[in-house]
C-alpha cells in the first residue's frame, strides 16, 4: 500500500517519541497513542506501535538491567496478566468506532491522575496489597487495548519511592515482560501485519534518533517545563481523538 508523505512524517514523528520516552522521559509516551492513531485505524495504530515499544524496551533493559526491583514485580505481574486477559476477550467486541474515543477518555483520565498526584500526596503512597491488585489490572487492561499503561505503572512504582536507576530498570523490565506476552493476542486480531512490521522496520532510525534525542533533552532542559510540555500535548491529543469520532 502507497502512502503520502505525511504519513511517513507522523510516523516518524510516533517513532522518536517512542525513542525518547524510553531513554529517560516516559511521560512523552502518552503523546504517542493519538499521533499513530491519526495514520492507521485505530486498532491497527495501537498493534503498529507494539514493536517500537518493544525495540524501546529492549533498550531500556540494555541500560538498566541491573537495577530492577524483582519482588516488587513478582507481586505486581500476576494482576497485570489478569488485566491483560480480560482486555484480550474485550478487544473482541470493540470496534474501531468506539476504540478512538475510548483511547480518549483513558488519556485524558490518566492525565487527570498525573495531576492529581501532584496535589495529593496520598497517591504516591502504594502501599496496601489492594493497590497492587488495582494497579496491575490496569496495567494490563491499558496496556492491552491501547498501550496506554504508562502513567499507571509510574504512579505505582513512583509510591515505592525508588531510586532513579532502581525506578527505570523496574519499568524496563515490567514493560518489557508485559509487551512481550501482548505479540499472540494481537497477531491473533490481527493487529500487527505485514504492512504494519514493514512500517516498524522502516522508522527503526527515527526510534534510535529518538532515543539519542531523548538523552540529550534531559541535560537541558527542566523537569517541570518538560511535564508541562508533555501534559499539553497529550490532552491535546486526546482531544483530537474524541473530536474525530463525533
Amino acid at each position: 500500500m502507497q502512502h503520502d508523505w505525511r504519513f511517513w512524517i507522523i510516523g516518524a514523528i510516533a517513532a522518536m517519541l517512542v525513542g525518547i520516552a524510553k531513554t529517560g522521559v516516559p511521560g512523552m509516551g502518552m503523546v504517542v497513542v493519538p499521533v499513530i492513531a491519526m495514520i492507521f485505524p485505530t486498532k491497527t495504530s495501537v498493534g503498529a506501535l507494539l514493536p517500537m515499544l518493544l525495540a524501546g524496551d529492549v533498550a531500556a533493559v540494555l541500560f538498566f538491567r541491573r537495577h530492577a526491583n524483582w519482588p516488587v514485580l513478582w507481586r505486581l505481574m500476576p494482576w497485570t496478566f489478569a488485566g491483560i486477559g480480560l482486555a484480550a476477550v474485550a478487544l473482541k467486541f470493540i470496534s474501531d468506532t468506539l476504540l478512538k474515543p475510548l483511547l480518549g477518555v483513558v488519556v485524558l483520565a490518566l492525565l487527570f491522575l498525573e495531576l492529581a498526584k501532584t496535589r495529593f500526596p496520598w497517591l504516591n503512597t502504594p502501599h496496601q496489597k489492594g493497590f497492587t491488585a488495582v494497579a496491575g489490572t490496569l496495567t494490563g487492561l491499558a496496556t492491552t487495548v491501547g498501550n496506554i499503561a504508562g502513567p499507571i505503572a509510574n504512579i505505582f512504582l513512583v509510591g515505592k519511592g525508588f531510586a532513579k536507576r532502581e525506578f527505570m530498570g523496574t519499568v524496563a523490565w515490567y514493560f518489557l515482560i508485559i509487551n512481550a506476552s501482548k505479540v499472540p493476542i494481537f497477531l491473533h486480531y490481527r493487529m500487527i501485519t505485514a504492512e504494519t512490521l514493514r512500517f516498524n522496520l522502516l522508522l527503526l532510525p527515527a526510534l534510535a534518533a529518538g532515543g539519542v534525542i531523548g538523552r540529550l533533552v534531559l541535560h537541558w532542559i527542566s523537569d517541570r517545563v518538560f511535564q508541562f510540555l508533555v501534559i499539553v500535548l497529550s490532552a491535546a491529543a486526546a482531544v483530537k481523538l474524541l473530536w474525530d469520532a463525533l
